[in-house]
């Protein structure tokens, strides 16, 4: 048996864990809002506030204001999402490259990461977590990815389900492919096909009823430009509508895929 079962009369509880404000609307969005659909509480830990983002034009954001700017949209998209709880980790955006200095993320003691993020976890006790696969190479998501799952390994509460937040290759060699046709110039034509590889994926969930309500959570986010903007409107529909999970806790054992992250949560293993 992995994690607790939860008792009679007990919603039940899922907390995302990501590097930057907009990381949970953006990425896991549709997800939060199909928990709280099915009447879990939910949470959100964030470990920065995006100061090394991209400020969208016309935004009027200095460089300056764009931290603060940032949690205040982190935090409006929260309650449109119906997340109950914001944790901040308060680490620094590490950026894409450079230096990461010793208050970033990437840069920061791992030690620290994984215990702070192991503090948030502790004082939730979510039975089902979820952090980002990383799959795009961000070192910031990549850092939080692994600290989050060393934190549900060493934490006195026992999550019942750790996920990692998944885009499909298939998926991603479609964006490629729309990238080539209207940017071909674009630098992210250069490298592999990112994404994560089909037979991974262990877990998907339909959450197209809740497409308005994650595009207002999207548009809260307006000092950053959505990754959703100027794509075809089947290829965003795909991206909006469909949560694609890669299960690591319990390990997963083969079968039919899950289609949804609270089924059989007390934890028993395929």
């Amino acid at each position: 048996m992995h994690g607790p079962v939860i008792g009679a009369g007990e919603p039940p509880r899922l907390m995302v864990v990501v590097a930057h404000p907009d990381d949970e609307t953006f990425a896991c969005g549709s997800l939060l809002l199909h928990a709280a659909a099915s009447g879990a509480t939910t949470a959100v830990c964030c470990a920065t506030r995006g100061e090394a983002g991209e400020r969208a034009p016309g935004s009027g954001v200095t460089k300056q204001e764009l931290p603060a700017v940032r949690e205040r949209e982190l935090r409006a998209a929260a309650r449109l999402l119906q997340v109950s709880r914001v944790d901040m980790l308060d680490f620094a955006d590490s950026g894409m490259s450079g230096p990461a200095g010793p208050d970033t993320l990437a840069g920061a003691a791992f030690a620290d990461v994984r215990d702070r993020v192991r503090e948030c976890l502790e004082d939730f006790q979510p039975h089902v977590l979820v952090t980002l696969d990383a799959g795009d190479g961000h070192r910031d998501h990549v850092r939080i990815r692994d600290a989050t799952l060393a934190a549900a390994q060493q934490a006195r509460w026992r999550v019942a389900r750790v996920y990692l937040h998944c885009l499909p290759q298939a998926l991603m060699r479609r964006w490629l492919e729309h990238l080539a046709r209207e940017h071909p110039a674009s630098q992210h034509l250069e490298a592999d096909v990112p994404g994560t590889p089909e037979e991974l994926i262990t877990t998907v969930v339909d959450t197209r009823r809740y497409l308005a309500e994650r595009e207002q959570a999207i548009a809260a986010h307006a000092s950053q430009i959505s990754p959703y903007d100027g794509l075809p409107a089947d290829l965003r529909l795909a991206f909006l509508t469909t949560e694609h999970l890669r299960r690591v806790v319990p390990a997963w054992n083969g079968g039919d895929r899950e289609r949804d992250v609270f089924s059989q949560v007390a934890g028993a293993a395929r």
